[in-house]
């Protein structure tokens, strides 16, 4: 059985730093942006993602008020119309993604 060779580290390790690996940056944008700045920028990219999220949201929370009021066929037809909504809105994910990889490409 061999023994290993030594082990030099290139620099020492630092907790409060994040490890660097070879080929991959911390962030891909040059610049940091806010929580809010990147909202508005991928809403601008993809539109349609946040719409289908506010209507599913709002399907079911139409189809939760309905079942707490016992309308029973209304609150079915909200969750189904919930689950419209949710396929909408990955439909939207899956276009956006393939749009991008359009752009990119070009």
């Amino acid at each position: 059985m061999a023994a290993p060779g030594p082990v030099t580290p290139e620099a020492p390790f630092e907790p409060s730093q994040p490890p660097v690996i070879e080929g991959f940056g911390p962030t891909v944008y040059s610049t940091s942006e806010s929580f809010k700045d990147k909202f508005i920028r991928k809403t601008r990219e993809n539109p349609m993602v946040p719409i289908g999220c506010l209507g599913t949201a709002a399907a079911l929370t139409y189809g939760l008020f309905c079942f707490h009021r016992g309308q029973s066929q209304r609150s079915q037809l909200m969750m189904r119309t919930r689950i419209a909504a949710q396929g909408f809105t990955v439909v939207a994910i899956l276009a956006g993604l393939a749009v991008s990889s359009m752009r990119s490409r070009s």
